[in-house]
């Protein structure tokens, strides 16, 4: 997989005088079962997440309120992305390492997931997520 496969989904938003209501369905409108959601809120602008690969896991990363930044990295290319609309989630596919920092102070990023938490699933280190990937393509 490479950054290629990664990409920005819109989400459907219907709105009106009441507000936004925006929805997201398993093989709908993101490109694989949801099997799992979680939230990070409440994060230092100091502090960096993500910072690991996942071998199989798919992932639609939404900022629900406040922004920040994510930079993928598929071993040869990097790319940045400010996000900060709720009505578009960024799409990881496997394999691509992710660096997310730059919090706002009200940041809320929603992680929708394609599998249930699998601690054998991740690549915490850089340079074994470079070996990883040599040896699997």
């Amino acid at each position: 997989m490479n950054l290629n496969s990664c990409r920005f989904i819109n989400i459907d938003t219907f709105s009106n005088n009441m507000g936004n209501l925006s929805i997201v369905e398993s093989n709908k409108n993101i490109p694989f079962k949801l099997e799992r959601i979680y939230y990070l809120h409440g994060i230092p602008s100091t502090v960096e997440r993500g910072v690991h690969a996942h071998k199989k896991l798919q992932q639609l990363i939404i900022a629900i309120s406040g922004s920040f930044d994510i930079t993928l990295d598929d071993g040869k290319n990097k790319i940045t992305y400010h996000m900060n609309d709720p009505k578009k989630g960024l799409y990881i596919c496997p394999m691509i390492w992710r660096e997310i920092n730059n919090f706002s102070n009200n940041a809320v990023l929603m992680v929708l997931a394609s599998t249930k938490y699998e601690e054998d699933d991740y690549i915490h280190n850089y340079d074994d997520f470079i070996q990883y990937k040599e040896n699997t393509v």
